[in-house]
């Protein structure tokens, strides 16, 4: 049966999401030329944080449910999406914003990850320690 590790599918999105914050403003002048407009298209920056949110609370909800029963990795999740989201509203997409916002993403991931490698219990048959 095919296991999914949603924490490792949520934090390569936060890294992907990331490099696309970082690496956009480098293709700027040559987008249009494609006839692409990713800059300021504020449909395409929602759609990827509710990409982002939904990979996260997946992974988030399992490890909470099946393993750890923490509440501290969806906390930092929350308050990462809640960045992502003030970034757009803000308009000048303030650096420090993104940065806080996708260290405590994939810190959120990475605790959530160690707390479930950490539970010395199973509840289904989908447990791999």
């Amino acid at each position: 049966m095919l296991k999914i590790n949603w924490d490792k599918w949520g934090i390569a999105a936060s890294v992907a999401c990331a490099i696309h914050c970082a690496v956009m403003p480098l293709f700027i002048s040559s987008l249009p030329l494609f006839g692409v407009n990713l800059v300021n298209n504020k449909g395409f920056e929602f759609f990827m944080i509710g990409l982002a949110t939904v990979l996260g609370v997946l992974a988030l909800r399992h490890g909470f449910k099946l393993h750890h029963h923490r509440y501290v990795p969806m906390l930092l999740f929350i308050a990462g999406i809640g960045f992502l989201i003030a970034k757009e509203l803000v308009g000048n997409h303030p650096l420090w914003m993104i940065i806080a916002a996708v260290l405590l993403i994939v810190s959120a991931h990475f605790l959530n990850y160690r707390l479930c490698r950490q539970a010395n219990h199973c509840h289904t048959g989908d447990c791999k320690h």
